[in-house]
């Protein structure tokens, strides 16, 4: 790959990762993934 397409793909690449995480922030899945990692990490100290 030449210098310019390389630097296409990974700019095209981080709009895309940017893009994907906003949308996850609008649907709100931010609360459920932390939700899910309070509850396991309760579980393997054994409180939860």
């Amino acid at each position: 790959m030449s210098g310019t397409k390389k630097n296409f793909a990974s700019f095209a690449i981080l709009i895309i990762g940017i893009a994907l995480v906003v949308a996850g922030i609008v649907r709100t899945e931010h609360e459920t993934v932390l939700t899910k990692a309070v509850n396991i990490c309760l579980e393997c100290i054994g409180i939860g």
